[in-house]
């Protein structure tokens, strides 16, 4: 079974908890239930050193300062009830318009103000057939940063002895809400040694990706990323290109399989050999390359995360789905249940 330790209290006193998960490899993860955080997660190297390539603090008082607030990276959280943007934070259903929670300038982002990765999950840890497992679990209210709806959602970690760790995310609701439920965890597979992950080679199974205005909400356009610094259907390492990209990587690319469990990214450091893949069966994947870390953040053992420190791979629905027709649909329907499952699987290449 997962074992527990106190984590700190929050801004409002309230205790949390941190769970770890091990396996029969020595690999361990650790996950708070405030925000489903996920706060480490220890791996081996080519040489079967371990090492911890999540970025992350060493307990809630981290995610809960103004610092972490003011430049707001949900370090290892759980993002809900709408991952990525909604223009304007307005959507319509059935005729209804609505409004939600505004927080990165005129749009809304990851839920808004007070996201799911805010809030303290009811925590379960347990065992199943592919490993130990934490159950959380959390009702996010009708009303809640204006969403409609009662939603129920559970999330289960579930850490393989594969050396996986999988998200399984479950919803149901009582009134048509937009969803959208990812994780937010930051990776850096030379974490302690390597400042930044330019160094890293990236593999994206995508021929295209949502093109963004300034506020970084899509326009709609499907763009082909051949001949572009956005093509990842090779390796490329990530400082290769990014200088061409202005502010750095933060797209949604439009993965070619939509259906069913599928790859979503591979990555690969060359100095420890680590590698990393992930599989969903959600139809897009935002890689995100810290570019707004700026120093001003310490973490574990004091290490400062500057720009470019960590990667995040979230797997999702496309940005500004609820407004833009032609992208797969995000309306979750009274009677039905949302299901999802990614997996972030860690291996060595020598």
């Amino acid at each position: 079974m997962p074992t527990s330790a106190p984590f700190g209290k929050t801004t409002d006193g309230t205790e949390v908890q941190l769970f770890t998960l091990r396996n029969a490899n020595g690999v361990t993860a650790t996950i708070t239930n405030y925000a489903g955080t996920l706060t480490s997660l220890l791996v081996p190297d080519k040489n079967g050193k371990l090492g911890d390539v999540i970025l992350g603090f060493d307990d809630v008082s981290g995610y809960t300062s103004p610092a972490f607030r003011k430049a707001n990276p949900y370090f290892g959280a759980l993002i809900g009830r709408y991952g990525n943007r909604i223009k304007g934070g307005k959507f319509t259903i059935d005729g209804k318009a609505y409004q939600v929670g505004v927080n990165n300038g005129v749009n809304s982002l990851h839920g808004g103000k007070i996201g799911y990765d805010q809030v303290i999950w009811q925590a379960e840890p347990g065992t199943s057939a592919d490993g130990q497992t934490l159950t959380l679990k959390y009702l996010s209210k009708d009303g809640e940063e204006g969403y409609p709806g009662n939603l129920n959602v559970t999330v289960v970690y579930t850490l393989t002895n594969d050396n996986a760790l999988k998200i399984d995310y479950t919803a149901t609701t009582d009134k048509a809400t937009p969803i959208n439920l990812t994780n937010h965890a930051y990776f850096n597979l030379n974490h302690g040694a390597g400042k930044d992950i330019l160094g890293h080679e990236v593999t994206i199974p995508a021929d295209r990706y949502t093109v963004v205005d300034a506020g970084l909400i899509p326009t709609g356009e499907l763009k082909p990323v051949k001949g572009t610094p956005f093509d990842f259907t090779a390796p490329h390492a990530i400082g290769e290109r990014i200088a061409q990209v202005p502010g750095g990587y933060d797209h949604n690319w439009v993965l070619n399989t939509a259906t069913g469990q599928h790859s979503a990214a591979t990555v690969y450091e060359p100095v420890t050999g680590r590698t990393l893949e992930v599989t969903t069966d959600q139809p897009g994947i935002q890689f995100y390359t810290g570019n707004f870390l700026d120093g001003s953040l310490k973490g574990k053992g004091g290490t400062v995360y500057g720009k470019h420190a960590g990667f995040c791979l979230e797997t999702q629905h496309f940005p500004d789905s609820p407004n833009e027709p032609r992208f797969p649909n995000t309306i979750l329907k009274p009677g039905e249940t949302f299901h999802s499952t990614s997996t972030y699987t860690f291996g060595v290449r020598k």
